[in-house]
């Protein structure tokens, strides 16, 4: 082989292992941002007890400050995925997460349930804004054939997060002495490592694209994106976004169906999930720490076997039978009063398992199907409704569970996951395997 040639076989090989430290980079602040959310809603269940002894707060006050990530992330989201389409990636991609960092930091010193309250629902936001663009990065930047996988991930790392944060929320507030000021804080150590991970990370090229920067898109492209992804952002529109696109003609479906897709399935779970204790028990089932990490241990891998498969089994195999089966899981558990209390265990279990499997899909879909000029504020928009649905769980569960039941209870969480299972039937396509234009063009109609 000639000087000449040897030297083009080391740049491409140099340029192919650059892309790939390039892509883990991307990859593990992205799957970090995630982790961060499930982080922040898993450890304020720990320490509520004696966050509210020592701030004498009463039940509107508790509630108030453990909804407040979610209010945020319901405002951030939308937000967030409107500055994305504007402003561009990078910028949002770096307030975010330093929005995060200087909020995470000032649980350490709150002294009172309003700076408290104000404190939670800033992380809430930041963590709104990370949705909206930090799936949609994920999305440009990956190659076709890993897409699925690298998107799921992401929800790997939120229940992580939330298992996670529980666990240390409930070890470090029975076995030390550290205040439940620094239980809450030490989401900020997680934050301030990302922050300095994302410096210097570039812009989207396909963002660029659409903006009509092509010369810049395409140098980027060049530099950081898999050859494949290349050679598809030369076929993407260059195309001004809008929050009305969302409703047009072209995207109304896509719209429909991420949006309320997501809310059917974290709906149910969300409610499930934060109460175990008190549904278990009502089942004659043991809480305590079990109660709170078992359904999402289950859950956890629920995911990771959805990410195994995604790439290769498809999208629509893994969203539409397992909504199917969680609505009659969920209906059988409401019906069946007298049921045993280990088949009702089992039936928990089985719901938290294939109940992850489809929400996976949720943080995949809204990146693929929609066209990079609104996969922003599509995202977001999309986000900001599931959490409408996270937060209507959360607070009709104790209710309903206290007035009609558990049984009835668990009926209205079956019909929230049959609406899912029938609106995907009827709406969710198969993106295995297609380029991010292919997919989005081919669900446009």
């Amino acid at each position: 082989m000639s000087d000449t040639s040897n030297s083009a076989a080391r740049q491409s090989t140099a340029s192919t292992a650059s892309k790939r430290r390039f892509m883990f980079r991307m990859v593990t602040v992205l799957i970090g941002g995630m982790f961060l959310d499930g982080y922040i809603l898993g450890i304020i269940g720990p320490v509520s007890g004696r966050m509210a002894e020592d701030l004498q707060l009463d039940a509107v006050w508790q509630g108030l400050i453990a909804a407040a990530a979610l209010i945020g992330i319901l405002i951030g989201s939308p937000l967030g995925g409107w500055a994305a389409d504007k402003f561009g990636r990078k910028p949002i991609f770096m307030f975010d997460i330093g929005l995060f960092a200087i909020a995470s930091g000032m649980q350490f010193f709150v002294d009172s349930p309003v700076l408290l309250l104000v404190v939670r629902l800033l992380m809430g936001i930041a963590i709104g804004t990370e949705y909206a663009v930090g799936w949609p990065l994920m999305a440009e930047f990956s190659p076709a054939r890993l897409r699925g996988r690298l998107m799921g991930a992401m929800e790997i790392a939120w229940y992580a997060g939330f298992m996670l944060a529980f666990l240390i929320g409930y070890l470090l507030g029975e076995y030390t002495g550290l205040s439940w000021h620094f239980i809450l804080g030490t989401s900020t150590f997680i934050a301030v490592v990302l922050f300095l991970a994302r410096l210097g990370l570039p812009e989207s090229p396909r963002w660029l694209w659409s903006v009509g920067r092509k010369d810049e898109a395409l140098a980027l492209a060049a530099k950081y994106m898999p050859d494949d992804a290349l050679d598809d952002l030369q076929h993407e529109d260059v195309r001004k976004g809008s929050f009305g696109m969302l409703f047009s003609k072209a995207h109304w479906r896509s719209t429909l169906f991420i949006s309320v897709f997501w809310f059917c399935a974290v709906t149910p779970y969300f409610a499930i999930a934060t109460f175990a204790d008190s549904v278990l028990n009502q089942y004659g089932l043991a809480g305590g720490l079990a109660g709170g990490v078992g359904l999402s241990a289950v859950a956890l891998a629920g995911v990771v076997i959805t990410v195994l498969l995604i790439d290769k089994a498809g999208r629509r195999i893994l969203c539409v039978p397992p909504q199917w089966l969680c609505a009659v899981v969920l209906a059988v558990i409401g019906l069946w009063a007298g049921a045993p209390a280990p088949i009702v265990l089992i039936l928990f279990l089985v719901f938290s398992f294939f109940n992850a499997m489809y929400t996976t899909l949720t943080g995949v879909y809204p990146g693929e199907i929609l066209p990079t000029e609104i996969r922003g504020i599509g995202t977001g928009f999309a986000a900001a409704v599931s959490r409408v649905g996270a937060g209507i769980g959360i607070f009709l569960m104790p209710m309903s569970m206290e007035t009609l039941g558990a049984g009835p209870t668990m009926l209205m969480a079956a019909a929230v996951a049959l609406a899912g299972a029938v609106l995907s039937q009827w709406l969710a396509p198969e993106t295995k395997g297609k380029s991010l234009t292919e997919a989005a063009a081919g669900y446009s109609h």
